[in-house]
């Protein structure tokens, strides 16, 4: 797909790590350009170089093009650069109903809003869409945009959690190679930037595992159903067809969550080979459309007794593919493998980029 001009798009949240991520993997995007960018009144007036002077954790340098945007309150409608369809957010307030009613001011403003929060996941008329796994599931925008009487270009879509990226993909090519999992038994290693800039430099988090973290293991179990159910025409009715039992920790490793899954199938159990076979020729919608940000191989499978590793494997296809290793058969379930996955990118804000380019292509942003 060729677009005769970039679409203009706004990063809201954008001095976070997220919104980070957003802006250095928006830079020299074919499709999307960054004309505006949104924080926090405490950020508000100040250019983004400014704004994150000290704070700035990419690898990479500050974008020359967004250096120098002035930073707009996120409340504020009327400082919009004209000509912007499609907003980013990596923004969370205070109360989940307050990110809700904030997502929604902009979808009502006529702005298509691609989110990484966890507040709308849940809303049944929202999609939540990994673009490999469930693209049908844009259905439902109109039957968002009908019952909240949004404008024809407003709306709400999200990405799923990052601890769910590191597996869920796998399902799904076991799904379409037709052997349905219906357990699953994760534990994840989840890296500390998922907690933001600030766990990075938290010393209760050096050199240490905790074994719980508030909110993951709910998500975690509750996101796949979602993911793999169906549209209706009141919105999404949640699968029941898979049970997910999953136990989440934060280990101190910077980037890259780590998923150690059990698997159990309803019927038919495929071999290892097999199994490996599949998930090593899987592929789907983004692949098919060439979506700029689509992983060539979605799911890279790994050999080596000691494989995937984060330091070594997290920035595979971009740090956009699904890396799997230690397959094996499993005593109390089926089979058990342990997946990674780039929490920051896949997990967030590449994840959503790429979402964004399949409502692109669906012609949901223009």
């Amino acid at each position: 797909m060729s677009l005769n001009r970039k679409i203009s798009v706004s990063v809201l949240g954008a001095t976070g790590m997220v919104g980070q991520n957003f802006i250095r993997l928006l830079e020299n995007h074919p499709w999307f350009h960054v004309v505006d960018v949104a924080a926090s009144s405490r950020s508000a007036g100040k250019t983004y170089a400014d704004a994150v002077d000290g704070k700035w954790y990419m690898e990479s340098d500050i974008p020359d093009a967004v250096s120098e945007l002035t930073i707009r309150n996120v409340h504020d409608f009327e400082s919009i650069p004209e000509g912007v369809t499609c907003v980013f957010s990596a923004l969370d307030l205070p109360e989940k109903q307050e990110t809700r009613d904030f997502e929604f001011g902009y979808a009502k403003k006529g702005y298509g809003v691609i989110s990484t929060s966890s507040a709308n996941r849940q809303t049944e008329d929202v999609p939540m869409i990994i673009p490999e796994i469930n693209p049908q599931h844009s259905d439902v925008i109109p039957i968002q945009q009908k019952n909240r009487n949004l404008p024809k270009s407003g709306f709400v879509s999200v990405k799923p959690n990052c601890s769910i990226q590191s597996y869920i993909v796998v399902l799904e090519a076991l799904k379409q190679a037709g052997f349905m999992v219906d357990r699953v038994q994760v534990t994840t290693l989840q890296a500390l930037s998922g907690a933001g800039y600030k766990a990075l430099t938290n010393p209760d988090l050096k050199e240490n595992v905790v074994p719980y973290i508030g909110g993951e293991e709910e998500k975690t179990e509750k996101e796949p159903l979602k993911i793999f159910g169906q549209v209706t025409g009141d919105g999404i009715v949640q699968s029941t067809e898979l049970i997910v039992n999953a136990v989440c920790t934060r280990v101190p490793v910077i980037d890259g969550h780590t998923a150690v899954v059990h698997i159990g199938f309803l019927d038919e159990v495929p071999s290892l080979d097999e199994l490996k076979s599949i998930l090593s020729s899987f592929t789907a919608e983004p692949q098919s459309l060439s979506l700029p940000s689509a992983p060539e191989t979605p799911i890279i499978v790994l050999n080596e007794i000691d494989r995937p590793q984060p330091k070594l494997d997290r920035d595979t296809e971009n740090g956009m593919a699904v890396t799997v290793g230690r397959i094996a058969e499993d005593t109390f379930f089926d089979i058990r493998f342990i997946g990674l996955s780039h929490n920051t990118v896949r997990g967030a804000s590449g994840g959503a980029i790429l979402l964004a380019e399949l409502l692109v292509q669906k012609g949901f942003i223009s």
